[in-house]
């Protein structure tokens, strides 16, 4: 038998190693990359400090919690807006929610008080999907509109279930004003059963069912809890209960709320196991806003909560996960925002991002790559009616770490260098008129360039309002 000295045996093997490398490679790259999967998970009205990763102990959200320590937390992201469909549109558009007609809430089936209508021109996150070869679905609360164009599967969701109004006024019969708003696609349904536990189960069987497709898949699922009316299921009430019995009754009610959707989103999260997908699935969860203070949320140290311009009301919870790319229990500072989230699935799907939005992609960030804050101008807006806002706006602006803020249409300005004054203690609008001065100038550009979208439907041809 031959034998080769031990160097010429070395240079041969590694020589094999090179050339299997190289076909390897060949391989790899003539060989399509999956395209990840998308879930995007938001809950309606939950505080910023109202899940247990967060170090808040009188409730407890291991499933939530699975996302922030398997994944990435966002210690800044805030919601375009402190109320519903403002933030929604964002969310859905990439865009500033005045840019696509929705400054307020969406109520068609009340037409004296509606303050936003989903422009025709806004091309929605499911419909830029597309040309990247993916199917797009959407369950739970939609809060853009209640008849064409404006449905989801009129805006380009290839499948919706859920519920189409701004809230129910019951957790178990649905409705809104008496009106049942559930939809599957476009037919009107009555299925029996707690609203989140209706959700969740109808995105497990859209997820079970696109696993098997092979086709890439965006799942939309938009909960309706915990925003109120607070109707937690009996048998999750009762476990607070014996847990915490020092809590007060309205605390111990959202609590329970919450640890029932918890319980939700782990079905969701188990069922992309279950099914193979978690490994390459983005999963994001976040808020709609901050927390309502009346009925017991947590913002934690921050001012103030839902339909203010405050911290408290714009700062939300945000966690992404995807296991192929992000490196579990990372932490980023980066600001963004709730608009952000579609440049960030577009580039990760490989689908164009339009030119003309305002959101910026996260990707690099999620990626763990050194990204820097964006350089741009923050702008927040809600319109609303009733005696206390009388159909007009409040608005937030922040450049770099000062913040101007109207929370009410009839206040004064009020400015805050977030910096120093992180949880907006002490308004220096009196004393820093020329930094008043510049951020209301860019906030007045940032109103006129909203002001040419419509709000309202628009009316018939030939028809005068």
């Amino acid at each position: 038998m031959l034998r080769f000295p031990a160097r010429i045996t070395s240079l041969a093997g590694s020589l094999c190693a090179l050339l299997l490398l190289g076909f390897t490679a060949s391989i790899s790259a003539a060989s399509p990359i999956a395209k990840p999967n998308f879930v995007v998970i938001l809950t309606d009205d939950q505080g910023l400090a109202d899940y247990s990763a967060y170090g808040t102990k009188d409730l407890r959200t291991p499933n939530m919690d699975r996302i922030f320590n398997e994944g990435m937390t966002f210690q800044n992201l805030k919601a375009n807006s402190p109320v519903c469909s403002p933030t929604r549109a964002s969310l859905l558009t990439g865009c500033y929610p005045d840019r696509v007609g929705v400054p307020g809430l969406v109520r068609e089936e009340e037409p004296g008080n509606n303050w936003g209508y989903l422009a025709h021109s806004a091309v929605l996150l499911p419909k830029l999907l597309k040309p990247a070869g993916y199917h797009t679905g959407m369950v739970g609360k939609w809060n853009l509109g209640l008849s064409a164009p404006n449905l989801p599967n009129d805006r380009g969701f290839d499948f919706y279930q859920g519920f189409l109004g701004d809230m129910m006024d019951d957790y178990w019969k649905h409705l809104r004003h008496d009106v049942n708003m559930l939809r599957k696609n476009h037919e009107v349904i009555t299925p029996e059963g707690h609203a989140t536990d209706l959700f969740t189960a109808w995105a497990c069987d859209y997820i079970t069912e696109r696993s098997k497709s092979g086709q890439p898949f965006f799942l939309y699922l938009a909960y309706n809890a915990p925003h109120d009316p607070i109707q937690p299921p009996p048998e999750w009430l009762e476990k607070v209960k014996a847990r915490e019995p020092g809590m007060n009754e309205k605390r111990m009610k959202l609590v329970a709320l919450i640890e029932h959707l918890d319980a939700g989103i782990g079905r969701v999260l188990d069922t992309l196991e279950r099914t193979g997908v978690a490994q390459n699935t983005l999963v994001t969860f976040t808020s709609d806003n901050g927390g309502s203070l009346p009925v017991g949320a947590n913002n934690g140290p921050w001012r103030d909560g839902k339909t203010h311009m405050y911290e408290g009301g714009l700062r939300v919870p945000f966690g992404a996960r995807w296991p192929a790319r992000i490196k579990a229990g990372s932490v980023t500072p980066r600001t963004a925002l709730t608009m952000d989230i579609l440049p960030t699935l577009l580039e990760a799907s490989g689908a164009s991002v339009p030119k003309d939005i305002d959101g910026v992609s996260f990707l690099p960030t999620l990626a763990g790559e050194a990204q820097p804050d964006a350089p741009r101008d923050l702008y927040f807006v809600r319109r609303e009616g009733g005696p206390m806002y009388g159909g007009k706006t409040i608005e937030a602006f922040q450049r770099g770490d000062w913040k101007l803020l109207q929370d009410s249409p009839f206040g004064p300005l009020e400015l805050y260098n977030l910096k120093t004054d992180p949880y907006e203690t002490t308004n220096l609008a009196e004393k820093r008129k020329d930094i008043v001065r510049d951020l209301n100038a860019g906030l007045r550009k940032q109103i006129q360039k909203s002001g040419s979208v419509p709000w309202q439907k628009p009316a018939e041809p030939g028809t005068v309002k």
